[in-house]
């Protein structure tokens, strides 16, 4: 059997008085999610517990099929494994991104889209005035970065009770009341505070600045936490796998659960992602692993910047270019199966994630049809397939129990 996973972030979203009373996906034209639809089951899945946060952290672990509310410690150490980085007992990964606020507002949660040259400056300037001694700032990819904090060379004060709000949920919000908080909150915010007087004169906010761009005012730390122990996917449902993603976030969990990854050329992590050669390199990698994931970050991009249409549109390319081609490879295959699901829902009127069901798709061998003819929100609601524990989606659609 050969499996494909298809997570278009973030898609899932409610009607759009704009798109007639749709939703984005129902709304895109997307053939190819609908043949899957009515070839198999529509069903609905919630893979953000109302306890955790209603990130793509959670999401997507949920999502591959282990129970986050047993298994999530934060989403910063998720993408330390990303890059490789063995944390201790003791130590603590900080996501730390790179962002610009304006008169307390969070203007840009991506820094205009800061390159990853230009974070990695800001960054060394950063380890080098503010680092240390058991203290790392490690450059990511653009805007998206991690903050180490080894804790057998530099006594740590945090707890698991240490929270600080996501910079995409704050987009053209006031950023007052969402400073990090509770115990060791003002290690951190001495650190973002400290670092917007580092950045302000800083040569790249200079340049970026007499080119039109955005500067990074300061950096935001939010998503800490120690590192997560998952069982090995294979052990757990029993397919080696593979894993095509551009975020750090998709990469970490790929590494924890022992899945290969697949790194593509052309793929961004955003909406100018070349959406074909994911298409592609999955249907390659099927000669290797039984199971291939594929995650597209384009659709959560365009929700957090409130473009309906190019949400709209990063649909349609998934469709195109991801999901049509490999449900035609996979068809010559022999036995296969393929699932079609969001993380998460990511509002297109608040422009941030959210609680709640995604629609998820799932046709192929052994999967009798349920009598849906596309795919899409409205469905997956009216559906009687239900996993109100997200991460049981996983054993249904592997074992189908």
């Amino acid at each position: 059997m050969k499996y494909v996973i298809i997570i278009p972030d973030g898609a899932a979203d409610e009607a759009q008085g704009g798109l007639g009373g749709r939703s984005p996906i129902e709304a895109a034209r997307t053939p190819a999610m609908d043949d899957v639809a009515s070839r198999g089951v529509v069903a609905r899945a919630c893979h953000t517990p109302a306890s955790l946060p209603a990130g793509s952290e959670v999401g997507n672990m949920s999502l591959l099929g282990y129970d986050p509310l047993e298994n999530f410690t934060g989403r910063a150490p998720i993408e330390a494994a990303a890059q490789g980085i063995t944390l201790a007992d003791d130590d603590w990964a900080i996501r730390c991104n790179l962002v610009t606020i304006e008169d307390q507002t969070m203007r840009d949660f991506t820094a205009d889209h800061i390159s990853t040259e230009e974070a990695t400056e800001l960054l060394a300037t950063a380890q080098a005035e503010l680092g240390g001694e058991g203290l790392e700032f490690v450059p990511g990819v653009s805007y998206r970065n991690l903050l180490i904090w080894r804790g057998a060379k530099r006594a740590a004060p945090f707890t698991m009770e240490m929270r600080a709000t996501p910079p995409h949920d704050l987009t053209d919000k006031s950023v007052l009341d969402d400073f990090p908080r509770g115990p060791g909150s003002d290690v951190l915010n001495h650190l973002m505070a400290d670092s917007a007087k580092l950045f302000e004169n800083h040569p790249v906010n200079q340049r970026r600045v007499s080119e039109g761009k955005l500067p990074a005012t300061n950096v935001w730390l939010w998503g800490i936490g120690k590192a997560p122990k998952l069982q090995p996917f294979a052990e757990a449902y029993g397919p080696q796998g593979a894993m095509i993603t551009a975020v750090d976030l998709l990469r970490g969990l790929a590494s924890l659960v022992g899945w290969q990854r697949i790194e593509v050329p052309g793929a961004t992590g955003y909406t100018d992602t070349d959406y074909a050669a994911k298409g592609r390199h999955a249907i390659e990698a099927l000669d290797r692993v039984d199971l291939v994931c594929v995650h597209v970050e384009a659709p959560d991009e365009a929700s957090h910047e409130g473009d309906c249409q190019a949400k709209v549109k990063a649909i349609e390319e998934i469709d195109r270019h991801v999901v049509a081609p490999i449900v035609k490879a996979l068809e010559h295959r022999g036995d296969w199966r393929v699932m079609i699901s969001p993380d998460h829902p990511t509002f297109l009127s608040t422009k941030t994630h959210t609680h709640g069901n995604v629609p998820v798709a799932i046709a192929g061998t052994g999967i009798e049809p349920d009598g849906f003819s596309a795919y899409g929100d409205t469905n997956a609601a009216e559906s009687s397939l239900a996993f109100d524990d997200g991460w049981k989606a996983m054993r249904w659609f592997i074992k189908k129990e």
